[in-house]
């Protein structure tokens, strides 16, 4: 937890991901670009180790991004476009209504990476499913 110069408590921290090919974060309180940027350099750095890369987000009482924060997000997802497939899954855990609605709307706009949401009670679950990796088809069956 990071208390800034305006006294907002912001955050965005990284989590262990159990699984090498996972990145896992806990959201809350205010995120700015740094924060924002802490994530984006997680999954540059797992990028480069493996094919597919899964996400993993716990969201907690996250009360709203900066602008910076907004257009730096905007802006990494416009440079991802083109990499979607490396992406396989992503948990959202979170009891909040407006993130389940969210992340329905991102399963219909990224159809190469399963994205689904979970409530908090059942982190065990979306732990296990984030953690599976993508079947890699056998030489007999290509």
């Amino acid at each position: 937890m990071t208390i800034d110069t305006e006294g907002d408590v912001r955050m965005l921290e990284l989590l262990p991901p159990g699984a090498d090919h996972v990145v896992a974060m806990r959201v809350s309180g205010r995120v700015t670009a740094d924060d924002l940027q802490t994530a984006i350099d997680a999954i540059e750095t797992v990028k480069k180790a493996h094919p597919r890369v899964s996400l993993y987000t716990e969201i907690d009482e996250m009360r709203w991004m900066t602008f910076t924060a907004f257009l730096r997000d905007l802006g990494y997802a416009l440079t991802q476009v083109g990499d979607l497939d490396r992406y396989y899954r992503a948990a959202v855990l979170s009891d909040r209504h407006w993130v389940q609605h969210l992340t329905r709307l991102e399963n219909r706009l990224f159809k190469t990476m399963e994205i689904r949401t979970f409530p908090i009670r059942d982190k065990p679950l979306a732990l296990e499913w984030v953690r599976q990796l993508p079947e890699v088809p056998s030489a007999a069956s290509a």
